[in-house]
């Protein structure tokens, strides 16, 4: 496919998927295969509400190169032949990312969510090769993923409006996470530049100003626990109805705001959304250490909240 067809298929409220594990916390392929078919019976797989799997938030990190592929395999057949499915790809060299990009292709993922190669600390030019070169060897789509947090010079080795440009002759290169350093000269909306070539996809919780720019989708931590509240929240922002769109944000940022900031100060990782899942009904285990689970206090704290929320 060409990048213009890729396009339809990677944006909109593209949704994080956490990843099952049974209580010696090994892969639940028999819950992932649940859980899956509850989300695409809930709106998602679609070119608007992509199915991703083995990202940050779904402990992609966590898997070894064994288990990733049995989980992506895993949604894949659940979700159904006509969902879509992209598959995180952890940071690794070239060489070995188009091994693992061919691999994730061949078992029917759409598109990929490709990390910068921020352990070589690259440079813009390094990011122009690296990504060319995985697009010259697959057929399916590519996000980049602007992880410029891991790096100790942001300003160098964050990707910059600049090097998307360069990139446009990239065919599958279709979209990129897009936030931006602190302190440096990279301004996001640097990104209108380009948000006619590329799908930008919001990673700062700021979906709306993401739209208005030009922007096509953005990451929501939420959309997994409750895809109707995503749903609704991008068909307002297509129709253009932005005031509304971010009260119903901040509505519900409001009210899980502050558990989410209290029971993320008591361990990393990304614990609050295997805990939501669990308070709406759908759980899907704990994580994997050092990140602690989710108490019992904590558990019943937000099994509140969703209630408030009418998500229960």
């Amino acid at each position: 496919m060409n990048r213009e067809e890729l396009k339809k298929l990677i944006g909109g409220c593209i949704a994080t998927l956490p990843t099952p594990f049974d209580k010696d916390l090994k892969l639940d392929l028999a819950r992932a295969t649940e859980v899956t078919k509850w989300w695409v019976a809930n709106g998602l797989g679609t070119g608007t509400a992509a199915l991703k799997t083995s990202a940050a938030m779904g402990e992609g990190p966590d898997m070894s190169d064994d288990e990733w592929p049995h989980l992506l395999r895993t949604v894949v057949n659940a979700a159904g032949p006509n969902a879509k499915v992209i598959c995180a790809l952890k940071p690794k060299n070239t060489l070995h990312t188009i091994d693992d990009a061919k691999r994730a292709q061949d078992l029917g993922a759409i598109g990929l969510q490709i990390d910068l190669p921020f352990f070589h600390h690259s440079n813009q030019d390094d990011l122009v090769r690296f990504y060319t070169d995985i697009s010259d060897k697959i057929d399916i789509g590519i996000m980049i993923y602007n992880t410029h947090w891991f790096t100790d010079i942001p300003a160098k080795e964050a990707m910059r409006a600049e090097t998307m440009m360069r990139l446009k002759d990239a065919e599958h290169v279709v979209a990129l996470k897009w936030s931006t350093p602190d302190n440096t000269d990279i301004d996001y909306d640097d990104m209108k530049k380009f948000s006619s070539i590329f799908n930008v996809i919001d990673n700062s919780g700021q979906p709306v100003r993401c739209h208005k720019n030009g922007g096509r989708g953005y990451i929501s931590a939420l959309v997994a626990v409750h895809p109707a509240h995503d749903l609704a929240i991008w068909q307002l922002m297509e129709g253009k109805k932005y005031d509304e769109a971010q009260a119903q944000i901040d509505s519900v940022r409001k009210v899980l705001g502050p558990w989410m900031a209290k029971t993320g100060e008591k361990s990393g990782g990304y614990r609050q959304l295997k805990g939501l899942m669990a308070a709406v009904g759908q759980p899907v285990g704990d994580p994997r250490p050092p990140t602690l689970a989710i108490d019992d206090k904590e558990l019943a704290e937000a099994k509140q909240l969703v209630r408030q929320l009418g998500w229960a």
